[in-house]
């Protein structure tokens, strides 16, 4: 799995916030695949006891996984310590940044006051805290979410800077709540809940303040895909998006005055998706991406005294995204991902005319947010070299500046392998790429090789810091592909549709010409290959060892989908129907027929490769289930499966405590099964 960028803000008068559930590993690397992750009160790593091996933090259940030796920790540490920083907000009315990163062993949020200043924690909690945001008035608290043990059930909190007191805003209790707009006069918080029934995202505001005298529900709807995109700069409308599937998307103009909801947004046959949502500053007119009556995400404006909109990009082979506005509504800059390489663009909103900017890293790039005074523009920028870390552009002179410079821990970055893109053609024709990672030169002979599998499915593999995989390529020769099979993102709105449904094994071929194309390849090992995958990653990895097991040596699966069945009926109920557009729905009798035919669980005997789960029990996405039928089921028919499963974490581990933990018993796994 790898890491998503953050997403966009707007920094108008009714400023943005985004703060992802997943947030927290949006800086977080990855090691086949499982997160290392970042409180500061809790041990760094696993401890070695007195007989030379590392103990297990009390929390992680470990099944069928041999000793590791306390002198294999010692040897990992210098893929274990690197750390990211991202970009959670200005403050509003000084140049100060608030940021998220991990010193101890969860992320936590900090402060930066100037250019690549020292980072000062604000939030110290045995969880990883999911984002901030400033108070927009005076900046005298900010507002964070936070879950517990990774339920992703995220509650809202105020942080007061003068006494350091956390108060809860939302109602503490199995919701998930997710703050998106202040007001115009910065005194009010959109935000939007499913506490109501834990299946419909309904739509709040309130004072944080006064969060139990304010707090009301402003619209009440149906599915778990609603947000507020944007508050008008006259308070008197919310800019409403309504999430159905990665094809289709729908944004509707709220008048909070009356309650009418009016659709903004066309329809079109075979859907349209519409995303980066932002009012103009003087309310005229809606600026946001789409693919209507295009293969990429265009940026569109929306007029809405005509009601007409036009393209204003045109050419790109890539989604435009990240959408941000200046204050003073002269300027904006968006991102466009193309060929897996982000570039930012400076854009005049008089003319719509609009130019590269020069400067920025060049690799990934999110978190696009001006500051109050229309001229400074921050972004997340990373690389195959680099963590994610915080660049500052000024608008005025072009000028970059680095704000924050994170820690590779012991590694080097002119040392780290830079991707190669590849492609192959899949058994229907299809051309399927991904980004291949050659150990050093040192390492002769065709070299074994790890397949990772990104999850989603609409995700995209890129080109972003490997952080613990580079021990892999480093000290054991090992090299990694990281394909995007049909479904994948980045590729147009018809490659993504290319898994949907009863086309789901389609994807598997993929990864069968995959290791096709491995065997040509006489630098790689065909006989020495491994899959893995987190999530979705997780199901392509079980059913690659189902329909491949002839041609792996060994497979390691982090939270994944074993049977499309359970998985549909016991995922959070938020998102059931969200997924039943990708997947199918297990209701219907002839796609339940489906799913039984083709969910891993069913031919768990075919697997005859070494097996790796792992599993965190509060997932609520891919429920513990998941993984426990499918350990049961491959031992049952004579297979060697090693277990882990730790029991504060969800959907992958978020404590690098655990994160190392995994990791040595990936490597370990790797040797044993992989390298003879």
């Amino acid at each position: 799995m790898l890491v998503p960028a953050r997403p966009a803000r707007t920094a108008h008068t009714a400023r943005r916030i985004l703060l992802p559930a997943a947030l927290a590993l949006a800086f977080t690397t990855f090691a086949l695949p499982g997160a290392t992750a970042q409180t500061e009160t809790a041990p760094a790593a696993p401890a070695a006891t007195r007989t030379g091996v590392v103990a297990p933090t009390p929390n992680l259940v470990v099944e069928g996984i041999p000793p590791i030796p306390a002198q294999l920790a010692a040897d990992l540490r210098a893929y274990t310590e690197a750390r990211a920083a991202a970009f959670n907000d200005w403050h509003p009315t000084r140049h100060e940044l608030l940021i998220s990163t991990r010193f101890g062993n969860t992320a936590q949020l900090h402060l930066v006051q100037q250019p690549l200043g020292m980072r000062r924690q604000l939030t110290f909690f045995e969880e990883p805290v999911g984002g901030g945001s400033f108070d927009p008035l005076a900046g005298e608290f900010f507002i964070f979410s936070r879950d517990a043990g990774g339920s992703e059930f995220h509650q809202l909190y105020r942080h007061d800077f003068a006494d350091g007191r956390v108060t809860l805003l939302s109602d503490g209790g199995r919701s998930q709540n997710r703050p998106s707009a202040w007001s115009p006069d910065h005194r009010l918080l959109a935000y939007s809940s499913t506490r109501r029934n834990g299946s419909d995202r309904d739509l709040y505001l309130m004072d944080p303040r006064d969060p139990q005298g304010s707090d009301r529900l402003v619209l009440q709807v149906s599915g778990g895909g609603w947000g507020i995109a944007d508050w008008s700069p006259d308070g008197a409308t919310w800019l409403v998006s309504e999430f159905i599937s990665v094809n289709e998307s729908h944004l509707w103009l709220l008048d909070l005055a009356d309650g009418r909801l009016r659709e903004l947004t066309p329809r079109a046959r075979g859907g349209v998706a519409h995303a980066s949502a932002t009012f103009t500053r003087d309310g005229k007119a809606v600026l946001y991406a789409t693919d209507l009556d295009s293969e990429f995400r265009r940026l569109f404006l929306h007029d809405l005294t005509t009601g007409q909109a036009r393209p204003v990009t045109a050419g790109f082979r890539g989604d435009v995204r990240g959408v941000s506005l200046a204050e003073d509504g002269r300027r904006g800059v968006f991102i466009v991902s193309e060929d897996g390489v982000d570039r930012a663009y400076l854009l005049d909103l008089a003319t719509l005319a609009y130019a590269p900017i020069p400067g920025l890293p060049i690799g990934q790039l999110g978190g696009a947010a001006w500051h109050r005074d229309s001229r400074h523009v921050a972004f997340n920028a990373g690389s195959a070299r680099a963590v994610s870390d915080v660049h500052v552009l000024d608008a005025d002179t072009g000028r970059v500046t680095r704000w924050t410079e994170s820690e590779l821990g012991g590694l080097v970055a002119d040392t780290l392998a830079e991707p190669e893109l590849v492609k192959w053609t899949s058994f229907d024709g299809l051309e399927i790429s991904g980004f291949l990672y050659r150990p050093p030169a040192r390492f002769e002979g065709p070299r074994p090789v790890i397949i990772n599998i990104h999850g989603g499915p609409e995700a995209q593999a890129l080109p972003v810091f490997l952080g613990r995989n580079n021990y892999f390529l480093n000290e054991l020769g090992v090299a990694m592909i990281f394909p995007n099979v049909r479904g994948s993102t980045g590729f147009g709105k018809t490659f993504v549709t290319l898994d949907n449904g009863k086309l789901r094994e389609d994807a598997v071929k993929d990864i069968g010409a995959l290791l096709d194309w491995i065997a040509l390849q006489p630098e790689l090992d065909a006989s020495r290959v491994m899959v893995t995958g987190v999530s979705y990653g997780g199901y392509m990895t079980l059913a690659s060892a189902v329909h491949y097991s002839d041609r792996l040596r060994c497979a390691l699966n982090v939270v994944g989908i074993s049977n499309f069945i359970t998985f549909l009926e016991n995922t959070e109920s938020y998102r059931r129907d969200l997924r039943r557009v990708e997947y199918g729905d297990e209701r219907d009798p002839e796609m339940r027929a489906f799913f039984e035919r083709i969910s891993p669980l069913n031919h768990a005997e075919r697997i005859t490769i070494p097996m790796f789960i792992v599993q965190g029990a509060n997932d609520p996405r891919v429920p513990r289930g998941e993984a426990i039928q499918m350990v049961e089921r491959i031992r049952a028919a004579g297979g060697t499966v090693w277990y882990l499963e730790a029991k504060d974490e969800g959907h992958g581990f978020r404590k690098k405590a655990n994160a190392d933990f995994q990791f040595y018993a990936t490597v370990m796994f790797v040797r044993e099964h992989l390298l003879p």
